[in-house]
Parts: C-alpha cells; sequence; structure tokens
C-alpha cells in the first residue's frame, strides 16, 4: 500500500521516448509528467513490459497511425494505482495490451502507464514480474491464432513458421496441450535442440523452403500452419499445407507485409484455406490467463527463454530484437 501512496504523490515519471522513427538510439530515456487518468481509465504502476516485433516497425516507420513523439509499447503488466470511477481495485494486478497503446497513445516502456479499463485483465499470481511481463500480448497472440485462426483440434498436425520467437514458442506450448503434433522451424541449426526440448515433436532448419521437408514427415502435408515469418515464406508455408487444411498468417518476424502483384488462383495452393489473426485484450479471457499463469507457476507449461532489460537498457533490446540475438522473449522490468 505504501508503494500506491508514494506513486500518487509523484510528478514526473521515466519514459523510453521514440521521437522520430530511426534506429535504437532514437529511443531516448525522459522524464515525463505522470500521467492521469480520466473517468473509465485507469493508470497502472508499470512493473514489467514485454518487447515486440510490432515496436521494431513503428521504430522502424513501417506502422500507420503513430504520431509522435511517442512512448513505444503495446503491453504491460503491473499493479494499478488510480482509478477515477472505482470500477478496478486499487493494487490490483493487471495485464494491458494493444487498442492504440505505443501508437495513438503512450504506451508500456514506462514507468505508468494510463489505459481505458476495459483494456485490462485481472489476474492474481506470485510469479516474478518479469515471468509475468512475457505473457499477456504473446499468449493473446498465440491463443488467438490456434483457436480463431485455425480452430487446431486435438490429433491434428501443426507447422509453426518461425518456431524460435516468443509467440512461436507460447503457440507450440499450446499445441502440445491441445494434443497436436507440431513441426517448429529455425533459421539457426544451433537452435534445433532448444525447440525439441521445448517440446516440439520435429524442428526444421528454414532456409527458404521446407514445403519438402514437411511432406517427408507428412506426406499430404499438415493439417494447420502458423505462418509467424511473413509475407516470403508464406507461398512456401501454404505448400506445405493439405487440401483443406488452414494456414493463418499472424506474425511479420521479416518486416514485409504485402506479397506483390498477389494473384489468388496462382498463390494459393487449390483447397488450401488461408486466413489471418489479430487481435486485442478483449480476446484474451481473464480465466485463460489465469489458468495459463498457474500452470507456468506449476511447470506444467513453460515460457522458454526469458531476456531482461532495464528502461535505459531498451535501445540495446531493441537492437537485440532486430538483428535476432537472442532466442526467447524480450522483457523490460522496472526497478525501484
Amino acid at each position: 500500500m505504501n508503494t500506491l501512496i508514494n506513486s500518487a504523490s509523484r510528478n514526473m515519471m521515466r519514459a523510453v521516448v521514440l521521437c522520430e522513427p530511426g534506429g535504437p538510439k532514437n529511443l531516448v530515456l525522459t522524464e515525463l509528467p505522470m500521467p492521469q487518468p480520466r473517468p473509465g481509465w485507469v493508470r497502472i504502476a508499470i512493473r514489467a513490459f514485454g518487447l515486440n516485433r510490432s515496436e521494431l516497425h513503428t521504430r522502424l516507420g513501417l506502422s500507420q497511425g503513430v504520431t509522435f513523439p511517442r512512448v513505444l509499447g503495446i503491453e504491460a503488466v503491473g499493479v494499478v494505482d488510480a482509478c477515477p470511477d472505482g470500477s478496478v481495485p486499487l493494487g490490483q494486478q493487471v495485464a494491458t495490451m494493444l487498442g492504440g497503446m505505443g501508437r495513438v497513445f503512450d504506451g508500456g516502456y514506462a514507468e505508468y502507464v494510463v489505459v481505458p479499463c476495459s483494456q485490462v485483465i485481472q489476474f492474481q499470481s506470485n510469479l516474478p514480474w518479469d515471468v509475468l511481463g512475457a505473457v499477456p500480448e504473446t499468449l493473446q497472440t498465440a491463443y488467438g491464432s490456434l483457436s480463431v485462426g485455425l480452430d487446431l483440434q486435438a490429433g491434428q498436425s501443426l507447422l509453426i513458421r518461425g518456431g524460435t520467437s516468443a509467440l512461436g514458442l507460447a503457440a507450440a506450448t499450446l499445441a502440445k496441450e491441445i494434443g497436436a503434433t507440431v513441426i517448429a522451424t529455425t533459421r539457426q541449426m544451433d537452435r534445433i535442440n532448444a525447440l525439441l526440448a521445448h517440446g516440439v515433436d520435429y524442428a526444421i532448419v528454414d532456409q527458404g523452403e521446407i514445403n519438402v521437408e514437411v511432406r517427408k514427415i507428412f506426406p499430404r502435408g499438415v493439417d494447420a500452419a502458423l505462418e509467424l515469418v511473413g509475407t516470403p515464406t508464406l507461398s512456401d508455408t501454404l505448400r506445405a499445407t493439405r487440401v483443406h487444411g488452414t494456414v493463418c498468417f499472424t506474425g511479420m518476424l521479416s518486416n514485409q507485409w504485402t506479397v506483390k502483384d498477389f494473384y489468388p488462383i496462382d498463390y494459393i495452393p487449390r483447397g488450401v484455406r488461408l486466413t489471418s489473426y489479430a487481435g486485442g485484450a478483449s480476446d484474451l479471457p481473464a480465466a485463460v490467463l489465469q489458468k495459463y499463469l498457474e500452470q507456468v507457476a506449476a511447470n506444467m507449461s513453460t515460457l522458454g527463454p526469458i531476456h531482461t532489460y532495464s528502461l535505459d537498457e531498451i535501445p540495446r533490446a531493441h537492437a537485440d530484437m532486430e538483428h535476432n540475438r537472442v532466442f526467447g522473449k524480450i522483457v523490460g522490468v522496472i526497478k525501484s
């Protein structure tokens, strides 16, 4: 409770601000006025926040609808320390994500963030904050991709294109819990064993085309495929999928968003279904988040590696993310 009282009396906070698109050095640790919530919004004292490729896209100037200067960050976890309408209890642990965070309004690369009440998910957990910070947006996207995008069922086969990303690892964990057989790809040979240790059934080194290798394992093709690399590999992923199978386009690790001169009849193999997934806080039920956190705490689910950075290390974190220097989830931690 003392933390809440002290934070409420502060006039300034630290935040990482992007004044204009460019390299990691454009992310500058700055002191800003403490944000004040209006009715229908809450202020969260941030404890940790995940870093995502979405923020890399924004820093590079690839995201639409962003105004500068801007505090980046599409997700965060922490405790509510101000809520004008009383709809969320003070001190309540919450996660928040997307809905304009870090683009339309300031996001999670800060000590505090103000977001709509509808954009928070309440939970209870004794897990360390860096672990909690690795979960929300990744879980929401993995859960939505498998359930809405693919309708994955027990006994089916799933290809995860981009398996060593934090999202790929989360999707593999959820898919195995569903009862699917999982193939995951990596571009680096030295990460094959890490994928297998994470629980995937087959790991493939991705050199641009993998459909032949996939069909050596599943001659008819996989039942479902999760495309996380982006448009450069989408055509090959479609060719690795069986007739009446489904490919869900979710990620853009390649930073390439569109298919040039897209002609569907030539591009999509006959009988293969192509869907997509994008969601927000409302697409991750609180019960799903709570159950997942409890499974992590009980060592029943694994997140994969977590790499932590302080606020003043965010430029280095972005450089590591951009150049794929780390395997797993990058998390910013607020040090008290």
